[in-house]
């Protein structure tokens, strides 16, 4: 049945649970496969293992916080 893998930066346990309820609710509305059949993966990833151009998240971050 359905997997779905998530990458994220460092989340809250209640931000995990809302992904998970969101995502599943979706994926069974669009496939019409019950939500006790989905699986939700979700990988944490620390900032300064995260690229975006040719910074890391972690620096993406503090250029912000500066402005």
């Amino acid at each position: 049945m359905p997997v779905i893998k998530i990458d994220l930066p460092k989340i809250s346990k209640e931000q995990k649970k809302e992904i998970i309820k969101t995502v599943s609710k979706a994926i069974s509305e669009i496939t019409g496969i019950p939500e006790q059949f989905n699986t939700v993966i979700i990988s944490e990833n620390l900032d300064e293992n995260i690229g975006i151009g040719s910074k890391t998240l972690e620096e993406v971050k503090e250029s912000l916080n500066k402005k």
